[in-house]
Formats: structure tokens, C-alpha cells, sequence
């Protein structure tokens, strides 16, 4: 794992707590989630808790408090030293190493959590949580900030509201610093060269699961945390299906095999691709069809993502160049403006071009504030992933021509992470090849 820089972390702390101005933030991090009987699944730190402070224990808290003095202001709640502990379940930092190496103002252990909590939060204008997301936690927060409430009329001061912590972390996290970019541009590559492992060895696969276990194997083998999400490997008619992670049919010769797939680095940041092959090495001329409209209608997607536009931009861009290829080969009629009004394209294609990428694959950030779209500045990094899928799952919308059997179960999407910067987007997925002459043998 790359050595984690703890300025990085005590640099967003200080831009965090720069932003709290008088206000007390609780983060609390992940629990172990049970899988079966007694063994739980890998764990996953909470992303908000990550990027404030590096820590990757379960059931960790740690406060922000603004209001109080320089040296006072971040406090880790851990699970302390056990050696007991650690022989069944692996190393701990415990108190010592909350403040010694990930440089905790203060730390205590987890079980003082109740006890302590009611001097960090005396004197906060307002508290910073997630209401409805802790269910341990939260009757612990809310039941302290009623008394405190009471307890105005006597002393004067007292938290005036919770608000979400997201008010002032997500701006954060959506631009990405330099550091951030290198970290995304490892996940990107990482997964595009998985990509084309798959490229190159589909002939030699007859089944789903195994182009799983060949990405998969991939991930761990360059030392990453493994898959950032289910893997998709969808063949045939399953590639209809956006969200299939069964991954266990047989792959057969003159099928589509899409594949969605990217990787998590050890500190998190993740890789997020979707690639579509030819099963046996040649395209139909149906297949062909489709897949040079996504191919086009993505790459005048990507186009466009450079400073000043908004999400709903990027969408638009791809959305006409689909509907006007649907169009060229009679499985929509209509005019363009007309079908985008009345929607009459979603049954092939019904989701948005792409979603901001970071910590998490579907990353915080607004699209919009109210009325306003957000407007895409440097430092933003959001996925444009276009699809075309044809099958009967969604009725035909009215108006529009029925499908030919010879189009349906061709499911095609096509993805990219894409780095915003000024007028020439960067494309930190490029490695995993997309066109025609290079997916066909």
C-alpha cells in the first residue's frame, strides 16, 4: 500500500474545520457488516471518516470542534489496545497511536464515547451529523442535544440546529486535489489494463464468472483493495439488464460481452469502466450498428466535458447523437426534439451519461442547486457512459416502431473516467481500447 501522508489528511482537517466556524462535527466511521454466522465481509471505511483522517479501524468516531481552542480540535474515538483482541483479529493503533500517528489532538477509547461526548459539544453553535445513517450513535447525539436545549434558559447557549455534514464535505471532495488526481489516475489505468486483459483472453473463456475472476484476480494481483463495486460481465441478453452481477452464463460465440468493472486503490479512490466485445472477435452488422452509436454519441459526450458546462450538457450531447442514430436505422421515428420531450427513447436508453467518481464510485456532489445546474470546473472527475440497450423489458412507448428480433438482446455501453481540465478533458481510462478495429479479431 502507498505510505499515507498525514499532511494530506491534516490539511483537509484544517480546511474542514475552517468551514465549521463555531460548529461541533461528529463523523462517526464503518462497522463490520455480518455476512454469515460469525465472519463479516471485508471491511470498508466510511468515505467522509477516510478523507478526514486516514484511519481504517471499525467502529471509530471522531469529533471536530471548531469552537474550541487550537490543539483541542480533533478528537478520535478508538477501539484501544487488546492483544487478546489482535490475536483473532488483526493489529489495532489503539489511543496511543490515534494521536501519535494519525495525530489526534485527543483519542479515547470507543466505550467513552457517551461519557465524553457532552464537554467536546459545550459551547457549539450547531451540531454536524448525520441524522437517520447511525442507529447506535444517534440516540446518543439527539438525547444530549435535547438537555443541552433544556438547559439554555439557564445557561444561555445551547447547539441551534444538526445539519448534515455532506453541507461541507461534499464541495470538498468533488474538486480533487493533485494528490487526489495521481490516486484516480492509478485506479483508472489499473482498471483499464483489467479491461484489456479481457480483451485479449476472451477467446480463451466460456463462461461469465470466469472474466470475473480474471479482473478480479487482476485487482489483487496489483495490490489493490480488489473490485470498487460488483463486477458486471453481462453476455448476451444480460447486458439489458444494468445492474446483472449473476455472472454465470456461458458465453457464446456471436454474443456481446459488456463489461463493467474497475478497481478500489487501498486508500479507496476507485476506477469505474465499462467496455462492450464481440464473443468470437467479429461485430454483426447489428451489433456494429449500435455500438458505433454509442461510440460516437460517448466521444461528443467526452467532448464536452470541460469547464463551464453542467451535467445535464454532457447527457444532452450523447442523447441526440443516440436518438439521431435510432432514427438512421428505423427503431425510433420522429423528430429529435420531439422524442427527448416526450421520452420516447428510454426504453433503450434510460439512465443519465455519468456521475462523479472518487472515494466513493458514485461520488458526493450536487448536479444542481435548486434551479441552477452545478457548472463543471477543474479538478472534477465524473464517469460518461452511454448505452443502448434493446430488448422487451420496457414497453414500447407509444408512437414508436416495434423491434425487430434481429436487434433485441444487444445490450452496449461504453465508459470512461474523465478528468476536467479547462477546455481538453482528460480521459485517465484511455489505456482500455474502445473502437471497433481494436475489439475485433
Amino acid at each position: 500500500m502507498k505510505k499515507l501522508d498525514n499532511q494530506i489528511f491534516q490539511d483537509r482537517r484544517k480546511s474542514f474545520l475552517s468551514k465549521l466556524d463555531g460548529k461541533a462535527a461528529i463523523i462517526p466511521g464503518a462497522k463490520l457488516v455480518q455476512h454469515h454466522a460469525d465472519c463479516e465481509y471485508p471491511f470498508r471505511q466510511e468515505s467522509n471518516f477516510w478523507y478526514l483522517t486516514g484511519f481504517d479501524e471499525p467502529d471509530a468516531i471522531a469529533l471536530f470542534l471548531s469552537h474550541k481552542p487550537i490543539g483541542e480540535r480533533y478528537i478520535l474515538f478508538v477501539h484501544p489496545k487488546d492483544i487478546e483482541s489482535e490475536v483473532w483479529n488483526g493489529f489495532r493503533w489503539g489511543t496511543n497511536g490515534a494521536e501519535k500517528v494519525f495525530k489526534a489532538d485527543k483519542s479515547h477509547p470507543i466505550s467513552d464515547f457517551e461519557k465524553e461526548l457532552p464537554n467536546y459539544l459545550m459551547g457549539a453553535d450547531e451540531i454536524v451529523f448525520s441524522v437517520g445513517k447511525y442507529p447506535e450513535i444517534e440516540p446518543i447525539v439527539l438525547n444530549l442535544w435535547a438537555k443541552q436545549i433544556d438547559n439554555y434558559s439557564r445557561i444561555g447557549r445551547a447547539p441551534r440546529a444538526i445539519q448534515p455534514p455532506g453541507i461541507y464535505l461534499n464541495q470538498m471532495r468533488l474538486i480533487k486535489s493533485q494528490y487526489e488526481i495521481e490516486r484516480m489516475r492509478e485506479a483508472a489505468l489499473i482498471s483499464a489494463e483489467a479491461h484489456e486483459l479481457v480483451r485479449f483472453n476472451i477467446s480463451h473463456k466460456n463462461n461469465e464468472r470466469q472474466i470475473q475472476g480474471l479482473l478480479e484476480g487482476f485487482f489483487f494481483e496489483k495490490g489493490t483493495r480488489g473490485p470498487a463495486y460488483n463486477t458486471i460481465a453481462a453476455s448476451g441478453d444480460n447486458a439489458c439488464v444494468l445492474h446483472y452481477t449473476a455472472n454465470n452464463s456461458e458465453l457464446k460465440k456471436g454474443d456481446l460481452l459488456l463489461v463493467d468493472a474497475g478497481c478500489s486503490l487501498p486508500d479507496y479512490y476507485n476506477g469505474d469502466i465499462t467496455r462492450t466485445f464481440p464473443i468470437g472477435g467479429k461485430f454483426s452488422g447489428e451489433q456494429r450498428a449500435i455500438y458505433e452509436i454509442v461510440l460516437e454519441a460517448q466521444k461528443k459526450a467526452i467532448q464536452s466535458v470541460i469547464t463551464g458546462v453542467s451535467s445535464s450538457d454532457i447527457h444532452n450531447e450523447a442523447l441526440k447523437v443516440i436518438i439521431e442514430g435510432l432514427l438512421q436505422i428505423n427503431l425510433l421515428k420522429g423528430g429529435v426534439d420531439e422524442i427527448i420531450e416526450n421520452c420516447s427513447y428510454k426504453h433503450f436508453y434510460m439512465h443519465k451519461t455519468g456521475h462523479w467518481l472518487g472515494l466513493d464510485v458514485h461520488d458526493v456532489g450536487a448536479y444542481r442547486l435548486g434551479d441552477y445546474e452545478v457548472l463543471l470546473e477543474n479538478g472534477m472527475i465524473l464517469t460518461v457512459e452511454p448505452g443502448i440497450y434493446i430488448s422487451d423489458r420496457i414497453p414500447i412507448p407509444e408512437g414508436q416502431p416495434d423491434i425487430p428480433d434481429r436487434w433485441k438482446g444487444i445490450g452496449i455501453r461504453i465508459e470512461d473516467d474523465v478528468l476536467v481540465n479547462d477546455q481538453c478533458p482528460e480521459i485517465l481510462s484511455s489505456v482500455a481500447c474502445k473502437e471497433i478495429a481494436d475489439l475485433e479479431i
